[in-house]
């Protein structure tokens, strides 16, 4: 006896089961229809399906055949040679794109997915359990509120042989990438130059949210205790009236996090096929090439309309390089010389303001490596001591004044 054995899901064997009741009477069209889930005209198709053919008709009619879609064989042989030798660590949509652009090969991401999970290229990623989050709405304005951080990471991979460090600016309400700049490093000078050519470009946002890193915020007992003490970012951000909004957790700032796995993702392996090898290079790509394409494809548009970012004033741009630079106060020793950095200034006698000995002045280490001497608003006229032992003669002045007459001559050698 011939015998056929059927494999059915778990759903027709459920569906065959209530037709068999309405068969034998059991319930009626309108129950069953309930139970299944479907109009009583497609039950009573089934109660006929299944009298003239048995539970067979139940189950679709293109199981176990190819589907219409299938990719070629040829086609499909291509796209698994070019995930092995150009796209084997590209996530699936990344490489689907890539395949799409370059190669004309257009197909969904969930293909090219399942094409990599079985050449090994992609692990399915198990979802994770997180602990409960407040989701913050979105700034309302364009230039209301930049995120600001710094990545440290093999951006060029082996290309070059330290890690960079990767500065970004991430406007809040749009998720737009508003600058970005490769620098060795998110020390204080890195970080200054990146905001003098954001400001020169964007002009001044209302806000920049970062993190407590020591560039931005003092985190030692002392500097907690007095609210006065500010960092060198703090000091600069206060003079352009920019205020700086300081993040209590790496989630808290999470658009620019994110955003950093995504380029981590993306932006490696695109200057990777560019053959880019210096951080001259990849920073050209990031301004010509990358961000304008990332903020065509992801960004969104804001609640609100308008630009909230303030053109740099004259005042500004007159002062960017003094606020924008490294400040220290020193005070002005007996024979009219001041530390700074292991070198000795010799104050000359020609000033712009009258100098008195045990002066406080402020030395500004700017991001050109010049020093300038700033006392009363008024930068000062000095040399360099060449290197060696400095002898004060006896009748050194008590005031450098800012007259015309000549005060006693004095020297430092």
């Amino acid at each position: 006896m011939d015998k056929t054995f059927l494999t059915m899901s778990k759903r027709e064997i459920s569906r065959y089961d209530i037709i068999n009741r309405l068969i034998r009477e059991e319930i009626n069209g309108t129950e069953a229809s309930c139970l299944i889930g479907l109009s009583v005209r497609q039950i009573k198709r089934l109660k006929s399906a299944v009298l003239t053919g048995g539970p067979k008709n139940l189950i679709h009619g293109n199981r176990g055949k190819e589907s219409n879609r299938r990719i070629p064989e040829e086609e499909r042989k291509k796209i698994v040679k070019l995930l092995h030798e150009k796209y084997y660590d590209f996530w699936p949509t990344h490489a689907s794109e890539k395949l799409d652009l370059v190669h004309n090969m257009r197909h969904d991401p969930k293909t090219i997915r399942s094409i990599m999970i079985k050449e090994g290229l992609w692990k399915p990623r198990k979802t994770k359990s997180k602990e409960h989050r407040e989701w913050r709405q979105r700034r309302v304005f364009y230039g209301e509120m930049q995120q600001f951080d710094g990545s440290y990471h093999r951006w060029l991979e082996d290309r070059i042989e330290n890690k960079q460090c990767l500065l970004l600016a991430v406007d809040d309400a749009t998720g737009r990438i508003t600058y970005a700049k490769f620098d060795k490093n998110e020390g204080l000078f890195p970080v200054f130059g990146f905001w003098r050519e954001y400001l020169e470009k964007n002009g001044k946002p209302m806000n920049i949210y970062t993190d407590r890193f020591s560039t931005y915020k003092m985190t030692q007992e002392t500097a907690l205790n007095n609210h006065d003490t500010k960092t060198q970012f703090q000091r600069a951000m206060a003079e352009l009236n920019i205020e700086p909004i300081f993040a209590h957790s790496p989630e808290a700032k999470g658009r620019v996090e994110t955003m950093f796995g995504t380029l981590q993702n993306r932006l490696i392996k695109e200057m990777r096929l560019k053959k880019i090898k210096t951080v001259k290079q990849a920073n050209i790509y990031l301004k010509e090439e990358f961000i304008p394409w990332y903020n065509h494809k992801y960004s969104v548009e804001p609640r609100g309309s308008g630009n909230l970012h303030k053109e740099l004033s004259d005042k500004d741009k007159k002062e960017i390089d003094n606020i924008l630079s490294r400040q220290e106060n020193r005070i002005i020793q007996n024979d009219f010389t001041i530390s700074f950095k292991t070198k000795w200034f010799q104050l000359l006698k020609e000033q712009l303001v009258t100098v008195q000995k045990k002066d406080k002045v402020i030395i500004e280490e700017r991001l050109d490596g010049s020093i300038k001497i700033r006392l009363r608003g008024k930068y000062l006229n000095y040399k360099i001591v060449p290197k060696g032992i400095k002898t004060i003669k006896k009748e050194i002045p008590w005031v450098l004044a800012a007259t015309p007459t000549k005060p006693p001559i004095y020297s430092k050698v």
